[in-house]
């Protein structure tokens, strides 16, 4: 069982980082990095280092993401 959420989750990973390659929406793009990020806390976590999948939480979907954003909006008011 633990072996297709595995092969499930890896495969959603991949689709979604496609999808956020080819999104025209910059928003839209990085709402789908941030459920790339958020595949790897699961697949880390799956594979018993919930220490890693915690820092992963916190840097890849929470930080970045969010400087993501911040840089995004700022972009937008100077054009």
């Amino acid at each position: 069982m633990t072996g297709l959420i595995l092969v499930g989750t890896f495969i959603s990973m991949i689709v979604v980082a496609f999808a956020s390659i080819i999104q025209k929406s910059l928003p839209d793009a990085i709402i789908l990095f941030m459920g790339v990020g958020l595949g790897s806390v699961i697949l880390f976590y799956l594979f018993q280092a919930p220490d890693v999948a915690m820092t992963e939480a916190v840097i890849s979907a929470g930080i970045s993401s969010l400087i993501f954003l911040m840089a995004l909006k700022h972009l937008g008011e100077e054009s």
